[in-house]
C-alpha cells in the first residue's frame, strides 16, 4: 500500500497531509499538521500530444506507445493523442493505431484517454505546421472515424463547418469542439462560441489575430470562450499575452503539443509527412514555422510558476481543467477515490517521483 507525504495539493488548496493508495485509487488523504516534505501534485493531463521520444502517432500503435511511456517519466499521467491534418488514408491508419494502442493495457504508463483530432477540418490559410490538405467538414467520415477509436475532441476552423452541421453532430455525441488553424472574422468565431464551439486550439497560435479593429479569432476567444489550451513553452507564447489569457479565459490550461522531438536531443524529425529540426526549445519546418514543440509537461507546469503563477494554480492549469474539459470526476484532482496519479516535486520543482494508476514510474 503506497503512502505519500509531503505538501500536498488538494482540491481546497495546499495541506500538510498523507496520501494513501490502494490498487489504482486513493483510498483516503489524512491531514499531517506540521509536515513538512515534498510538493505533491496530481498527474498532469495534456489534451494536445503529437508524440515523444521519436515516436509519432502518425505512425502506428507501437509509435502510441512509445510516446505515451516517454510523457509518463516527464510528468504526464493521461494524455490524448493527436493526430494530424493528412490524407484519409493516412488519418485512419493512425486511428486504428491509436484504437489498438488503447486496446493493451500498459502498467505504469500514461492512460491514453482518447483522440484529439486536429484537422483535417481546418483552413487552408491557417495550416501553420500542418500538411495542406485541409478538407471540409464530412459527417460521414467522422461517423466512420470515430468508430475506429474514441474520438474526444476535434480541432475544427468554422470556414470547414460553416452551417454547424458538423459541430452539431459531435456536440449530440459529446466530442468537444474546439476552434483552431482558422482565419475567420470576430463575428464568426463569437456566434461558434456561442452554438457549441466549447473551446480554442492552441491559443493565439494558427489563427486570426487580436486587431482593435478586427479582433479576429484571437479577440473572440479572449471576450467569449470558457475553455482553451495553450502551449507555455514560452516560445509559441509570450509571457504578457499568457497572463492577458489568464485574465480572459477562466478555464485555461496547459497542453504540450509534444512532437516527436520531446525528449530527444537536438536533431531531425518527422512530424507526419513533414520534416522538422529541433533546436534547443524550439521545432520548426526548414522555413522556421514553428512546428508543434518539444515541450513536457513538467516543464509547462514550472514555466507558469516562472510567470508568477503559484503552485498549486499551476497544477489546476495542468491537471484539473483538463480533466474537468472532458468530464473526468477521477482524474486531475487529489481526493478519495480518484485514480492514483500523482508526482512528488522537490522544493526546486524537480520531478522527483510519478504514480500512475498506483503504479511507481522511472522519472526523466
Amino acid at each position: 500500500m503506497p503512502v505519500f507525504t509531503g505538501q500536498v495539493v488538494t482540491p481546497i488548496g495546499i495541506e500538510s497531509a498523507r496520501i494513501i493508495v490502494e490498487g489504482d485509487r486513493i483510498e483516503r488523504i489524512e491531514r499531517v499538521p506540521g509536515q513538512r516534505g515534498s510538493l505533491i501534485v496530481p498527474g498532469f493531463i495534456d489534451l494536445h500530444c503529437h508524440g515523444g521520444g521519436g515516436a509519432d502517432v502518425m505512425e502506428g500503435a507501437e509509435s502510441v506507445k512509445r510516446m505515451a511511456e516517454v510523457h509518463t517519466r516527464h510528468g504526464t499521467t493521461s494524455l490524448l493523442a493527436t493526430t494530424m491534418t493528412d490524407s484519409v488514408e493516412a488519418v485512419e491508419s493512425a486511428l486504428n493505431g491509436i484504437g489498438a494502442a488503447m486496446n493493451v493495457a500498459q502498467p505504469g504508463s500514461a492512460a491514453v484517454l482518447g483522440v484529439h483530432l486536429e484537422g483535417p477540418f481546418i483552413s487552408p490559410d491557417k495550416l501553420g505546421a500542418q500538411p495542406d490538405a485541409a478538407i471540409p467538414g464530412d459527417l460521414d467520415l467522422i461517423k466512420r472515424w470515430m468508430a475506429l477509436a474514441p474520438i474526444r475532441v476535434v480541432t475544427c476552423a468554422p470556414e470547414a463547418d460553416p452551417e454547424g452541421t458538423l459541430t452539431a453532430f459531435l456536440n449530440r455525441s459529446g466530442v468537444r469542439v474546439q476552434i483552431g488553424h482558422s482565419d475567420c472574422s470576430y463575428e464568426t468565431a463569437a456566434r461558434c462560441f456561442e452554438s457549441g464551439r466549447h473551446g480554442v486550439t492552441h491559443m493565439f497560435n494558427a489563427m486570426s489575430a487580436l486587431n482593435h479593429r478586427a479582433p479576429g479569432v484571437a479577440g473572440a476567444a479572449l471576450a467569449h470562450a470558457e475553455f482553451a489550451e495553450l502551449i507555455p513553452d514560452l516560445l509559441h507564447v509570450h509571457p504578457g499575452a499568457i497572463r492577458a489569457a489568464l485574465r480572459a479565459i477562466p478555464q485555461l490550461y496547459a497542453v504540450t503539443d509534444a512532437t516527436p522531438a520531446a525528449g530527444m536531443p537536438d536533431g531531425d524529425f518527422r512530424l507526419g509527412t513533414q520534416l522538422v529540426r529541433k533546436c534547443g526549445n524550439g521545432v520548426r519546418l526548414a522555413d522556421g514555422t514553428l512546428a508543434g514543440s518539444s515541450l513536457t509537461m513538467i516543464d509547462a507546469f514550472r514555466n507558469l510558476v516562472s510567470i508568477g503563477m503559484n503552485v498549486a494554480e499551476a497544477a489546476r492549469r495542468c491537471s484539473t481543467i483538463p480533466a474537468d474539459y472532458l468530464g473526468l470526476t477521477d482524474r486531475g484532482r487529489l481526493c478519495a477515490g480518484a485514480v492514483a496519479d500523482l508526482l512528488v516535486l522537490g522544493e526546486d520543482l524537480t520531478l522527483q517521483q510519478v504514480c500512475v494508476a498506483g503504479e511507481m514510474v522511472e522519472t526523466g
